[in-house]
Formats: structure tokens, C-alpha cells, sequence
């Protein structure tokens, strides 16, 4: 595992399964767990082991129906709605009920529910107390309690203790959740649907399938995590069945299906433009002609070899089940649209993710006799270092306002700005390591802050103080701190002619790029006396690799570099097919200037979004324009974009 660990971190997790299965005893119980039983199976499991003092605990999870569940084991052990089995929704002025509720089921046996605790948690504490009481006093051997609710802090750790503590996840995999939201509509109902009802009714289901396990695939999938649920694919089949039922003349509405599915069933959750699109692209490529009859259900996976899932032609409820464990092959994403690359990139943030914990959870105190160095002697060296490297930086804007012979123009104040915000960062900085040091000397009492900063130095992690005046980053301490000495650099150079931008402008290296794009435009507009709120950025990716084969700037606009894509590769002046194991590709100089809106919109370009960061999201800045030979929906299922850091 340590060898796997240095060669291959996106297999490290699967490592440690194969290591968990194999070397504990009966091992392969805690991999596989309750993966072959049914919820009523495993809640029946849990009853066998709950008793009068020990709960049961629900975490809800978006599409699972625990109170259904538990009102059929209640009929089945006779006990009755109302009368031996209390179901409580909790929110304001149900504890009384709730209390009343327990008395009477702790002395004559009952069963309660309590549901969505989540939203009382001062009063969880007096139901702590209470539950203790009953397991003093002893209650009725028939007696239990029931807790439902969404994931919480507030929960307190002596109920989640005494508690037997489920929840019901949907099942991991494209097939296992496309044989679940086939399988959630009944059999009859499939039999008696004509073969066109069928038919969108796979195509839906796999839709339903593939914009679930898409966000596997962290930001690269989606900018954000969306609550998609079964209850979205019966919402859309609901509708589904009402436009086949009133269509007139066989001719199948495909544009109001695709408006209703991605604008309002599914589109109702998600609140990113991109997210948006990349559910709208999925259903322009299922909801189509050929899915009536046999059409792949991959997209772009033509120059894939052996990796195809055709859909079926209309046929039993049984036989669909068939073909889907017959011809899907094990998940690959490019069952999603997305590159080979896209699973070792989410598996190596994976592996990532598990070793930080595991960092964090390790004692931080090493002894001396082990010769390593403690925390306190790695941080005091670690604000040595970074107070010596920046102790006597600081920007002078007031002297260089002044300096300037016809004022700041637009490009100049992108730059004060980016000094003013170094300024205050260098500051924070210098204050946090001196009062930190007088800590480590015992002239202050070490508060919370400066323990919080000493931690940080020690785990290579940026200070969350210094994070909050800073730029998104998601690089190791001393990553970060060579990026800051970067962009210091970049406004030192141009400090030496501040009249003129550089030649090539480290874009990803601003605090705010947008604001240097939107000099760009502001430059170009009173150049040419033309409105502002006509123009927009377009870009152009040049043959120049490096700054030092720049030999002046564009007559318009500005040339930037320092951004990488992702999802695909440079080749030719033009996006292509990423290359095996190459996670990103470094990209030329770009030349971005400003046009009107019409000079925008060419064809055979990709609107490819740029991101200050690997996490995306919110990092977003602007939409850069890239030569495309294939479809721009190729680029958007692949999850292609530009990236400042990586």
C-alpha cells in the first residue's frame, strides 16, 4: 500500500478496501455491509437489536421514505396507528405533545416516532434527560423510540451515542441506479405503457441515473451538490404520461419534454448556469427520434472502443431489467460524456480527502526522545521563514497615484487595487507571526487565534486569517506562500513602468481578474467612442508558449497567460481528446480584447468557463472562447474548463 501510495493515490482507496477485506477478521462484512438486504430487512436487523434504553436513528437522505417503512413493521407487530404507535412531527410547540406522547408509550409498551428532532435542538437536551430517567426507572419491555432527521451539529452527542444509527443512501453506480428507477415504476404499469411510452421511459430513467452519480465526479461533474431524487423521476414521468395521453397525431413533443424535465422537474434544484446546461445537454442527446428505437446512451463515446449501451427496442418490463445487467459494463465515465482521466482526478481527491483525516486525527504531540521536531518548533521556524520573506514588503499607492502624469486610467487601477489587497494581507500577516511569537515567548497568553495559526503552520495549511483577505486557493501552505511571492513579483515589474500593462499579464495571478477584463473592454470603449455595455471579451489562443516569446503587446486588448485546461487537450489551435493519465494541459498565450456582441458570436467555439480554481463553483470569472471541430456539447458533458490552480 505505501508503494501504491506513492504511484497511483487515486487507487489508494481501493488499496485499503482489498486491505480491510482481506486482513480483518470477517473483513468482507465491513466493505460490503447491507448491500444485499432491503431497507425492511435492515430495519427488521436493527429492531432484533434495539431495546426499551436504545433508539433508533434516522439520518434522512433524499428519496428515502423511513416512516413508510417503520408504519409497516408497526402493523406487523400489532401495534396501531394513534393508539400503540405515536407518529410526531417536531417544530414549535410539539415537545408538550411529544412528552405526553413517551409517557404513555414508556408505561404501556408503545412505539414513537419522533420526526425531524433536527429542528428542536434545546429541547434534545431535556429528551436526553428524560430517556435517562426511563432507563433508571425501567420501562415496559415493548417500549421504543424512534428519531428521524437531516444531518445536523446540533444533535447532542449523548442521544447519537445510545442510538442505533441509520440511514438509507441511494445505491452507488450507473446500473445499480438504473435498475432502481427502472424497478421504482410497477411492473403493470410498465406492460399495459405503448411501446413510445416505454421507450422515453428508459431514456428518462437513464437521465435520472446519470444526473445522480454525475456529481461522483466533485467539480468536474457539478459546480455544487443538488438534492436530485427519485421523487424528480416520478414528478417527470407524471408529466410524461399526461403529454403522451393528450398528444395528437403520434407526434411526440420533445421540446416541451426537455423544457419540463430540465427547466422545471430537475432544473428546479439547480441554481448554476453551467450545472443548467450540462442537464440540458443530456436530455438533447436522449430526448430525440431515435430513442424509439435502438440509439447509443453514451454520449461522444464513438472513438471509445468496447465501450457502448445501446437502449432497447420496446419490449417486457423483465427483458429491460436483462439488458441492462447483460450490456452495461462496470461505471466508466464515459458513460457520462466525460474523459478516462475524469475517474483518476475524483479518486485521487478521494484518496487526498481520506489522508487528511487521517493527518488530523493523529497525535500532534511527539515526544523528544523521538528526535522529531513538535508543532510549536515547526511553526515557530515556518513564521521565521515567512516573516523574513515578506517582513519588508509594502506597496506605497499614494507615492505612485501621484507619480502618474495623467491619473490612474483603467489598467492602472486594476493594479493599485491588486496592492491595496496585498497591503492589507501583508499586514495581517506581519501582525498575526509577531503576536504569535511573543506567544512562543511567553510575553502573551496563547488565545484561540494563535493557536488556530500555530496548527496551521505546523499541518502546512493556510491560516484561515490570512484566507479571509486573500485570493481562492486551494494550494499547501508553502504553495501558497511561493504563489504570493509570484504575484508580488508581477506588481513590483510593473511598478517599473506603471504607465503601460506588462507585455503578458499573469491573469490567474490577480486577486481580481475579472476587473483586468473589464479594463480591457473599458479601455477599448473610450479608444473607439463606443458603449460599454456593448462589448464583451473574446479571446484568442496564440502559438506563443512562453512571456519571452512576446515581442510587444496587441494593438488591442491584452495578451494573458497562466491558466490551464481541464477535461481536454491543446493540439492544433483547437480542443481535442485529453491524453491518457494527462490531468491537465498547459495552455498558450491567449489574446483576449473586447468586440460587440454581435462579433461574438461565431461559430465552431466552445464557451469555455474559466475557474480561479480546481474547486470551481464559485471561483468562476468569465467565459473564454476556444476553436472546437466537434460539437461545443462534447466540451460540456466533458466538464472542460480553464483553471487559474490546480
Amino acid at each position: 500500500m505505501l508503494v501504491v501510495r506513492c504511484l497511483r493515490p487515486d487507487r489508494m482507496a481501493s488499496a485499503l478496501t482489498n486491505f480491510i477485506r482481506n486482513t480483518l477478521p470477517d473483513g468482507r462484512s465491513y466493505i460490503e455491509c447491507d448491500s444485499t438486504l432491503n431497507s425492511l430487512e435492515i430495519l427488521d436487523s436493527c429492531l432484533a437489536d434495539s431495546t426499551p434504553t436504545t433508539p433508533i436513528y434516522f439520518f434522512l437522505s433524499p428519496g428515502a421514505n423511513v416512516v413508510a417503512d417503520l408504519d409497516k413493521k408497526a402493523a406487523e407487530n400489532g401495534f396501531q396507528k394513534g393508539v400503540s404507535y405515536h407518529n410526531v412531527s417536531m417544530g414549535q410547540g410539539q415537545d408538550v405533545i411529544a412528552m405526553s406522547c413517551l409517557e404513555t408509550a414508556h408505561r404501556n409498551g408503545h412505539w414513537v416516532i419522533l420526526n425531524n428532532v433536527h429542528l428542536m435542538p434545546k429541547w434534545l437536551v431535556e429528551l436526553e434527560k428524560k430517556l435517562d430517567e426511563y432507563a433508571a426507572e425501567g420501562s415496559h419491555e415493548k417500549f421504543r423510540v424512534f428519531l428521524t432527521s437531516d444531518p445536523s451539529n446540533t444533535i447532542p452527542i449523548g442521544i447519537l451515542n445510545r442510538c442505533i444509527k441509520l440511514t438509507n443512501e441511494p445505491p452507488a453506480g450507473l446500473k445499480a441506479n438504473l435498475k432502481r428507477a427502472w424497478c421504482f415504476f410497477p411492473k403493470d404499469y410498465i406492460e399495459e405503457a405503448d411501446s413510445k411510452t416505454k421507450s422515453i421511459l428508459f431514456g428518462l430513467c437513464h437521465f435520472h441515473s446519470v444526473i445522480m452519480e454525475r456529481k461522483q465526479f466533485g467539480p468536474m461533474g457539478y459546480n455544487m451538490k443538488y438534492p436530485f431524487s427519485i421523487g424528480d423521476l416520478r414528478d417527470s414521468a407524471t408529466c410524461l404520461q399526461n403529454y403522451m395521453d393528450n398528444s395528437t397525431g403520434g407526434k411526440i413533443p420533445w421540446q416541451d419534454l426537455k423544457y419540463i424535465f430540465g427547466e422545471i422537474m430537475y432544473g428546479g434544484h439547480i441554481v448554476n448556469d453551467f450545472d443548467r446546461l450540462v442537464a440540458n445537454e443530456y436530455l438533447n442527446f436522449y430526448m430525440k427520434d431515435e430513442l424509439l428505437d435502438e440509439t447509443e446512451m453514451y454520449p461522444f463515446a464513438e472513438d471509445e472502443k468496447g465501450v457502448s449501451f445501446m437502449s432497447p427496442t420496446p419490449t417486457s418490463f423483465d427483458k429491460y431489467i436483462d439488458h441492462i445487467d447483460k450490456n452495461m459494463a462496470g461505471d466508466t465515465p464515459i458513460a457520462f460524456g466525460l474523459h478516462p482521466n475524469a475517474e483518476i482526478d475524483f479518486r485521487t481527491q478521494q484518496s487526498n480527502s481520506l489522508f487528511k483525516t487521517l493527518i488530523a486525527l493523529a497525535p500532534q504531540e511527539v515526544s523528544s526522545e523521538e528526535g522529531a521536531a513538535t508543532p510549536e518548533q515547526v511553526a515557530k521556524a515556518t513564521a521565521s521563514e515567512i516573516l523574513d520573506k515578506f517582513g519588508d514588503k509594502h506597496f506605497d499607492v499614494e507615492e505612485l497615484v501621484r507619480s502618474l502624469e495623467e491619473g490612474p486610467g483603467p489598467y492602472q487601477n486594476v493594479f493599485i487595487q491588486e496592492m491595496e489587497v496585498m497591503n492589507v494581507l501583508l499586514s495581517e500577516i506581519k501582525r498575526s507571526i509577531k503576536e504569535l511569537e511573543l506567544g512562543f515567548l511567553g510575553e502573551l497568553t496563547m488565545s484561540e487565534s494563535m493557536e488556530a495559526l500555530m496548527i496551521a503552520l505546523y499541518m502546512d495549511q493556510v491560516p484561515d486569517a490570512w484566507a479571509k483577505k486573500a485570493w481562492p486557493s486551494m494550494l499547501p501552505l508553502s504553495g501558497w506562500i511561493k504563489n504570493f511571492s509570484d504575484r508580488l513579483f508581477q506588481i513590483e515589474e510593473w511598478l517599473l513602468n506603471p504607465e503601460e500593462i506588462p507585455k503578458v499579464t499573469w491573469i490567474s495571478g490577480l486577486v481580481n481578474p475579472t476587473s483586468f477584463l473589464t479594463a480591457i473592454c473599458q479601455v477599448t470603449a473610450q479608444k473607439n467612442q463606443w458603449e460599454l455595455d456593448r462589448l464583451v471579451t473574446f479571446t484568442r489562443v496564440t502559438k506563443f508558449m512562453s512571456p519571452d516569446e512576446v515581442d510587444a503587446k496587441p494593438r488591442d486588448g491584452a495578451y494573458i497567460t497562466g491558466l490551464k485546461l481541464e477535461g481536454a487537450s491543446w493540439e492544433d489551435g483547437s480542443l481535442q481528446k485529453s491524453k491518457p493519465k494527462e490531468m491537465y494541459c498547459e495552455m498558450p498565450i491567449i489574446h483576449v480584447k473586447a468586440v460587440t456582441k454581435e462579433k461574438a458570436n461565431v461559430g465552431g467555439m466552445y464557451g469555455c468557463p474559466v475557474y480561479m480554481t480546481g474547486a470551481r463553483g464559485k471561483d468562476y470569472y468569465w467565459t473564454a472562447q476556444l476553436k472546437t471541430a466537434s460539437p461545443p456539447a462534447r466540451w460540456t458533458l466533458a466538464g472542460v474548463a480553464l483553471l487559474g490552480e490546480t
